[in-house]
C-alpha cells in the first residue's frame, strides 16, 4: 500500500464483508426509498428502524441496532452517500489491518455505543436543550464513520489518505476534522438525522474499539481479568497454607510439675 487503505496508489479495495455490508446497505436503503416515493409505503414502516429516545425508553431496544444502517428515503441522497463513502475509503485499511471478524464488530458496536451514548444524553440533559440537539428520531452511519476516522488515525499514526479522490488527509488532520466539526454543529444547531450527540459517542467507540491492538477497552478489561486472577491465586495459596501448613506442638522440658513430670507426654516420655 502506498497510502492506508488505498492499493497501488489507487482507489481503496475493500474486502469480502465490507463489499457485503455496502451493497447491503445502498440495497436496504434504495428499497425505501422507492417504497416510499413511488410504492405508497408510509413512512412509519422506515420509522420503526429508527432511533427514538422515548421509544427506547418504553422498550423498543431493537431501534439502537437498527438506527444506525438507516438513511435519510426523501429529499436528498447525500446522508446515504457520505455514509458510503466513509466506509469505502476509510474502512479498508482497518479491515485489511484487524481481519474482517474484529472490523465487522467494530462497526456494530461503534453505532450502538454511538447511539447509546445519545441517549443517555438525552435522558440527563434539560429537555429544552435536548429537544434542540436530539430529533424525536435519529438514524444514519454518521456516528459510525466517525468512529472510523478516529480509528484509522489512531491506526495509521503519520499516513495520509485521499479522500474523495482527491484531497490528502494525514491521520492527525483526520483526527482534528472530525473533532471540530462535531463541535460545530453543536454550536451553530445544524439539522442532522442522526442528531448532534450521537457523533461524540462515535469518537469515543472510536478510540474505545479502535485506539490499537488490542483496544483500550480490550486492554481493561485484560488487566481486570489478569486483577482477578491474582486474587483468586493469592486466596488458594492462603488457603492451602492453612490446610497444609505445619503447627508447632508445644514440648521439651517445660516447667516442673509434681513428680518431675514437667514436659512429659502421656506415655512418660520426653516430647521433642
Amino acid at each position: 500500500m502506498n497510502q492506508a487503505g488505498q492499493a497501488g496508489g489507487g482507489l481503496p479495495k475493500p474486502g469480502v464483508w465490507l463489499r457485503r455490508l455496502l451493497i447491503t446497505l445502498l440495497a436496504v436503503n434504495v428499497a425505501f426509498a422507492v417504497a416510499i416515493n413511488f410504492g405508497g409505503a408510509s413512512r412509519e414502516l422506515f420509522n420503526l428502524l429508527c432511533g427514538s429516545t422515548e421509544l427506547i425508553s418504553k422498550g423498543q431496544v431493537w431501534r439502537l441496532f437498527t438506527a444506525p444502517w438507516m438513511h435519510e428515503p426523501e429529499g436528498s441522497v447525500t446522508h446515504l452517500l457520505f455514509a458510503l463513502l466513509g466506509l469505502f475509503f476509510l474502512g479498508p485499511a482497518l479491515e485489511s489491518s484487524w481481519g474482517p471478524r474484529r472490523f465487522m464488530r467494530f462497526l456494530f458496536f461503534s453505532g450502538v455505543i454511538a447511539y447509546a451514548t445519545q441517549l443517555v444524553l438525552d435522558w440527563v440533559l434539560p429537555e429544552s436543550l435536548a429537544s434542540r440537539l436530539v430529533p424525536a428520531y435519529w438514524y444514519g452511519a454518521f456516528p459510525v464513520v466517525e468512529a472510523i476516522a478516529v480509528a484509522w488515525a489512531l491506526s495509521f499514526k503519520g499516513q495520509t489518505v485521499r479522500l474523495f479522490f482527491v484531497l490528502p488527509v494525514s491521520a492527525t488532520g483526520l483526527l482534528v476534522f472530525v473533532i471540530a466539526m462535531s463541535v460545530l454543529r453543536v454550536l451553530w444547531v445544524s439539522q442532522a438525522a442522526e442528531g448532534l450527540l450521537s457523533p461524540f459517542g462515535g469518537l469515543l467507540a472510536g478510540w474505545l474499539l479502535g485506539g490499537g491492538t488490542p483496544s483500550p477497552l480490550r486492554r481493561a478489561w485484560l488487566k481486570l481479568k489478569l486483577r482477578r486472577l491474582d486474587a483468586h491465586a493469592q486466596k488458594e495459596a492462603a488457603q492451602r497454607r492453612e490446610r497444609g501448613g505445619l503447627r508447632v506442638i508445644e514440648g521439651g522440658k517445660g516447667k516442673d510439675k509434681p513428680n518431675g513430670e514437667g514436659g512429659r507426654g502421656p506415655d512418660g516420655r520426653w516430647l521433642n
